[in-house]
């Protein structure tokens, strides 16, 4: 129990090391706010994209694809029409995108249901969740290059039952 309480004790620590040096520059930390900002993403996956993946908002939506492994490459050769996959990539950012991709597919409306239809086309759960990561890295590279958080819309639910002068 006492290796425990340290470990817990180091990883604190080492979490408000990587939070305070990413706040101690200005370019880092408006990085880290826009990611952040993205539902599903969480601080150590910002961290981990930061620290990995810095050609992030530079890239263009297919080249930043490719260094997570989440880019489709044909499996073709001669007449042979293989099945297109994906593979390899940087293994720690591919990691926390996976994390924030699941947690997407629970918390993020807009990744769950695009999550769904592609189960109910028939597409298997680990093909429907490297889409999803495809788009949480292309979300995260656009708002980047933009340099703008991701705004939630709020539903037309929501709106119905505002004031009026606020409704609009």
């Amino acid at each position: 129990m006492r290796k425990l309480r340290c470990l817990a004790t180091r990883v604190a620590a080492l979490d408000r090391d990587i939070r305070t040096a990413i706040g101690a520059d200005e370019g880092l930390a408006r990085r880290a706010e826009v990611l952040r900002s993205i539902p599903g993403v969480g601080p150590a996956t910002v961290a981990s994209l930061i620290a990995t993946m810095p050609e992030l908002g530079s890239l263009d939506r297919r080249a930043v694809a490719a260094p997570l492994g989440t880019a489709p490459w044909a499996n073709h050769s001669g007449k042979h029409q293989g099945r297109r996959h994906v593979r390899g990539g940087r293994a720690a950012p591919r990691r926390a995108i996976h994390m924030a991709a699941l947690a997407a597919i629970r918390f993020n409306p807009p990744q769950r249901d695009f999550y769904r239809r592609l189960r109910e086309a028939g597409k298997e759960h680990n093909v429907a969740l490297v889409a999803v990561m495809r788009k949480l890295v292309i979300l995260a590279n656009v708002l980047l290059q933009q340099g703008r958080n991701r705004h939630r819309r709020r539903s037309a639910r929501k709106r119905s039952n505002a004031p009026a002068n606020l409704a609009s």
